[in-house]
C-alpha cells in the first residue's frame, strides 16, 4: 500500500492543500494521504502556536479530510508534546508500521529550499522520497540541483500554483469576511464557531 505524508502547521487547513493532496492520489497513484498537523512547528512563533490553537488545528483537520475515502489524519505529533521534528515523526511512524522503504513527503518549495537546515537533515533524507509544489509563479528548478546532487531525492509536480494564503485566511476570519473558496465549509464553519482567530 502507498502511502503520503502531508505533514504542516495547517493554520487553518485550506482548499490548496486538498488539492495538492487530491493530485497526488490521482496523479501519482498513492493509496492514502496522511495529514499530520504539527503541535509545535520548531521553525514558527511560538506564541502564536499554543495549546488551544493546536487542538484547533488538528480538529480542523479532521474536518476536512474525514468524508474522503483516500484521506486520513494522525495526532502522532501531539502526543509527544514537544517540537514537531520531521525526522523524528517519520522514524516514529517506520516503528510503528514495520516499513522499511522511503516514505513518500508532500512540502512546498517554499520549504524545501530550507532543507539542508531541518533537523536531521542528513539521515533524514535517506527516509523521504520528496514531493514538490509550487510555490510561486516564477519558480526556477534550477536552484534544487545541488540537493539532488546530494541525496535529497525529489520530484516537482506539474500542479500549477494555487495562490491561497493561511495569513489572508486568518485575517480574513479576524474581520468577519467570508472564507468561501479558500477552506472547505465545514473548516469555516469550525472557525467562526469556535472564534478560532478572532482577537
Amino acid at each position: 500500500m502507498s502511502i503520503c505524508l502531508f505533514q504542516g502547521s495547517f493554520n487553518p487547513i485550506h482548499n490548496a492543500h486538498l488539492k495538492a493532496a487530491e493530485y497526488v492520489h490521482d496523479k501519482l497513484n498513492m493509496d492514502e494521504i496522511m495529514f499530520i498537523p504539527a503541535f509545535k512547528p520548531p521553525h514558527k512563533d511560538s506564541a502564536e502556536f499554543d495549546s488551544d490553537n493546536a487542538i484547533h488545528r488538528l480538529n480542523m483537520v479532521e474536518l476536512a479530510v474525514k468524508d474522503i475515502p483516500y484521506f486520513n489524519f494522525s495526532a502522532i505529533e501531539y502526543t509527544r508534546n514537544k517540537p514537531s521534528y520531521t525526522f523524528d515523526t517519520i522514524t516514529q511512524i517506520n516503528q510503528i508500521t514495520g516499513n522499511t522503504e522511503k516514505i513518500n513527503f508532500i512540502i512546498g518549495t517554499d520549504a524545501f529550499i530550507h532543507i539542508e537546515s531541518w533537523y536531521r537533515s542528513q539521515e533524514l533524507k535517506d527516509l523521504v522520497n520528496f514531493i514538490l509544489f509550487k510555490r510561486h509563479n516564477n519558480f526556477d528548478e534550477t536552484q534544487f540541483i545541488n540537493l539532488k546532487e546530494k541525496g535529497y531525492n525529489y520530484i516537482l509536480t506539474d500542479m500549477p500554483f494555487w495562490d491561497i494564503s493561511a495569513t489572508l485566511i486568518r485575517e480574513k476570519a479576524k474581520n468577519h469576511e467570508s472564507l468561501i473558496d479558500l477552506v472547505p465549509l465545514k473548516v469555516a464553519e469550525y472557525i467562526e464557531k469556535n472564534n478560532v482567530y478572532k482577537i
